[in-house]
C-alpha cells in the first residue's frame, strides 16, 4: 500500500504596508496649537469676556461723560480731558486681564494637566512649541482687541457727539491710536503665554501678570515724584497706554517708543520662557 504525500506550497506572506513618513514642520506645529486653542471652552468664554469688557465699559463711560456734560456737572479728573478715543479704550484695563489670563492658561494649563509631555514628545526641539503658542494666541488676541476697539468707537463717537470729546475716524491720530490699543492687547496675550511658560503655574503666571500691569504702577506712585517721572513711563502698563495716546508730553513716551518698551518687556519674558523650556524638564 503506497502512501501519497501531497506537498503544499505555502504562499508568501504579504509585505507589510509601508508607513507614511511624517515630517515635523513649523506649519504643522502651528496647526496643532491652533486646534488645541479652540478645543478649550475657556478660550471662547475668556475671549467673549474681553470683547464684552471693551464694548460695555466703553459705552458706559461715554454715556456717563455725555450725561455729566449735558447737565453741566463738574467732571471727575479722570474724565475731564477725555476724548472719544480714550472713552472707547476705557475697558482696556479689564480686557487686558481676560486676554492675559487666557494667555497664561494656553501654556501653564498644559503643565497643570501633564499634556505638555505629549506636546514635547511630538516636538522634541521644544522651542517651536513656545513660538507657535505665542504666535497663534497673540494673533487671536490682536484680532479680538482690534475688532472690539474699532467696533466700540462708532457707538462712543455717537454718544459724545456735540461734546468736547467728540471725534470721528477722520480726526488726526484716531485710527493710529485705535490700532495701538488693539496691538497692546495682542502683546498682552503674548506676555501671558510667556509668563505661563516661564513659571509653569497658572496661579503664579496670573499673579505676576496682574502685578506687572496693575499693582506695580500703584506702588510706584508711593515713590518721590522725581523717581516716578524716571520710572513710571517705562513700566509695561504705562508704555502700553502711550501706544494708544493721541498726544504726549515730556513725562510720557511717544507711541513708537512706548511700543518699543512694551515689546522689550514681552521679548524679555519670552527669552526667559525659552531658556527654561530648553534647560529644564517638563
Amino acid at each position: 500500500m503506497s502512501t501519497v504525500t501531497a506537498t503544499r506550497t505555502s504562499a508568501p506572506a504579504p509585505a507589510p504596508a509601508a508607513r507614511r513618513a511624517y515630517r515635523l514642520t513649523g506649519r504643522r506645529v502651528l496647526r496643532s496649537e491652533w486646534a488645541k486653542l479652540w478645543s478649550l471652552r475657556s478660550t471662547w468664554i475668556t475671549l467673549g469676556l474681553g470683547l464684552l469688557f471693551l464694548v460695555a465699559f466703553g459705552i458706559i463711560s461715554a454715556a456717563r461723560f455725555k450725561s455729566a456734560s449735558d447737565s453741566g456737572q463738574q467732571l471727575d479728573p479722570d474724565f475731564a480731558h477725555s476724548t472719544a478715543v480714550s472713552l472707547s479704550l476705557f475697558g482696556t484695563n479689564f480686557a487686558q486681564l481676560a486676554l492675559g489670563v487666557l494667555g497664561v492658561l494656553v501654556t501653564a494649563g498644559e503643565y497643570s494637566t501633564g499634556m505638555i509631555r505629549s506636546t514635547l514628545a511630538a516636538v522634541p526641539r521644544r522651542l517651536p512649541v513656545l513660538w507657535s503658542k505665542s504666535a497663534v494666541y497673540g494673533l487671536v488676541a490682536l484680532l479680538v482687541g482690534t475688532v472690539s476697539v474699532f467696533a466700540t468707537f462708532p457707538f462712543v463717537s455717537g454718544l459724545v457727539s456735540g461734546t468736547p470729546a467728540a471725534m470721528t475716524f477722520s480726526h488726526a491720530g484716531v485710527v493710529r491710536a485705535l490700532l495701538g490699543g488693539g496691538l497692546y492687547l495682542g502683546l498682552v496675550g503674548v506676555l501671558g503665554t510667556a509668563l505661563g511658560a516661564l513659571l509653569r503655574s497658572v496661579a503664579g503666571g496670573v499673579s505676576v501678570l496682574i502685578g506687572a500691569l496693575m499693582l506695580i504702577p500703584g506702588l510706584i506712585s508711593l515713590l518721590p515724584s522725581s523717581w516716578q517721572d524716571d520710572i513710571s513711563p517705562y513700566l509695561p502698563s504705562t508704555a502700553g497706554e502711550s501706544m494708544s495716546a493721541l498726544t504726549h508730553d515730556s513725562t510720557t513716551l511717544s507711541p513708537t517708543v512706548g511700543l518699543a518698551v512694551f515689546l522689550g518687556w514681552t521679548l524679555l519674558a519670552l527669552a526667559g520662557a525659552a531658556y527654561r523650556l530648553v534647560r529644564s524638564d517638563a
